[in-house]
């Protein structure tokens, strides 16, 4: 049962009812029932193999890549029903960044901004591509440190950079949503800090839904948090009163580390 503390006008993501199997018995996530607030970081947690990446993919469609998985209900991006709109232009407009960083190892790191342009044939002048990449790479404070090596490969990066690359890649479409699954769950502290950071920033241009397995890190980042549990929402509300005041006892728990 979601209890849901929030108030949310006109939400970028609406749930309706979303529900999940990849066995089409068994649900991996359950009739959750949310609205996303424009502009901010919405966190996920839960413990291990509670639905929280299902529930991410959900958003943008990945699952449909996968034929034997089973989703229903529904999901509105800006009051559309993303059925109604074609891959491309979902993913398009709901990018996703995932846990390791995945430059692509034969790109450049000009060519890992624009790779999704490629891939869909989209043409542009020079210019315009030189625009889209550095504007990229300056939204992700990337710019100035690879500015004088955009032909050399994105692996030759950092991890903590090839993570930036790849938040430039899903910016490169001025998307209105940005996915993160566990995005600095491989990286060291000091990268993991430049990437929490970024994402405080990019939240005055873009809503961030994000997955993340450390509570510390959503309190830090996020206006809201979902609590899921055994793949339903248990909890959905503002960070700070969830983590001093939380509505569910197994939320309770689950904060004050019983299980997790």
């Amino acid at each position: 049962m979601s209890i849901i503390n929030l108030n949310i006008k006109n939400p970028v993501l609406s749930l309706k009812d979303l529900s999940v199997s990849y066995d089409g018995e068994k649900l991996a996530i359950k009739k959750i029932n949310a609205e996303i607030k424009k502009n901010s970081i919405t966190a996920i947690m839960g413990p291990s193999g509670c639905g929280k990446s299902t529930l991410l993919r959900a958003l943008n469609r990945m699952h449909d890549l996968y034929p034997d998985i089973v989703t229903t209900g529904s999901v509105f991006l800006n009051g559309i029903d993303v059925v109604e709109m074609s891959n491309i232009d979902l993913r398009r407009k709901v990018g996703m960044v995932f846990q390791r960083p995945n430059p692509f190892p034969t790109m450049s790191i000009y060519d890992n901004v624009i790779a999704g342009y490629k891939l869909n044939g989209m043409k542009q002048k020079k210019s315009e591509r030189d625009e889209i990449v550095e504007k990229s790479l300056r939204d992700v404070t990337l710019w100035n440190e690879v500015k004088d090596s955009l032909q050399k490969k994105g692996t030759f990066l950092s991890g903590g950079q090839q993570q930036r690359l790849c938040i430039a890649r899903a910016l490169a479409f001025q998307p209105s949503v940005i996915l993160l699954d566990e995005p600095t769950s491989a990286l060291d502290p000091i990268a993991t800090a430049k990437v929490e950071e970024l994402l405080l920033n990019l939240k005055k241009k873009y809503t961030i839904v994000l997955v993340t397995h450390n509570m510390a890190q959503a309190a830090r980042v996020s206006n809201q948090s979902m609590f899921m549990y055994l793949g339903e929402l248990v909890e959905y509300g503002k960070t700070k009163e969830m983590f001093t005041n939380p509505t569910d006892k197994k939320t309770e728990e689950y904060l004050t580390g019983k299980f997790g």
